[in-house]
């Protein structure tokens, strides 16, 4: 049975262009490789405390794998992309995609971990974290190219302070990692 939002998935989809002109996030396997090695030891250790004291036993250590697992569950990364007109991040279990040609808002979210939050026109709707940008130049400029675009058809009622504050940033931290490398720190 379909969703209400498959119809949007469908056009979202036919604006995809080809895999050689998608960007990756380039940190997302070792921010996969950090959530394994922190569940593992999470692990390792509960297994170990437990068989110290005497107490491990089968219904324990499914207990502790479990919860570890859990872990796992809660630290795994999204993996976001870009293409041209489209970004997405991919969870576990499901993809959020929204046309960045066609924003409608673009929210930036404070508390404890910043979240990026967008809208398109058809609805779609995305967070990610702004770090993710950050960190990837070539994610960040398909995306301020595209949200550029959106801006001037009309569509970006709401964001074009959010975006550039956030260009802002980038740019600061751009310059000072060229400071820093040049030595002119």
């Amino acid at each position: 049975m379909g969703r209400p939002d498959d119809t949007r998935n469908d056009a979202v989809s036919r604006h995809k262009q080809p895999s050689a002109a998608v960007t990756y996030d380039s940190r997302w396997a070792g921010d996969l490789r950090s959530a394994m090695l922190c569940s593992a030891v999470v692990l390792g250790l509960l297994l170990l405390i437990d068989w110290g004291a005497g107490s491990l036993t089968a219904p324990r250590a499914t207990l502790w794998t479990a919860l570890a697992m859990l872990l796992f569950l809660v630290l795994y990364p999204a993996r976001v992309s870009a293409g041209e007109g489209w970004l997405a991040s991919r969870g576990l279990l499901r993809e959020r995609r929204v046309r960045t040609d066609a924003l409608v808002s673009v929210r930036c979210l404070g508390g404890v971990s910043q979240r990026l939050r967008l809208r398109d026109t058809e609805g779609g709707r995305l967070e990610i974290n702004p770090k993710v940008l950050l960190d990837n130049p070539e994610l960040w400029h398909r995306f301020a190219r595209d949200a550029d675009e959106s801006a001037a058809r009309g569509h970006l009622t709401c964001g074009a302070t959010a975006l550039r504050r956030m260009s802002e940033r980038i740019d600061r931290e751009t310059a000072q990692t060229v400071f820093k490398v040049s030595g002119l720190d």
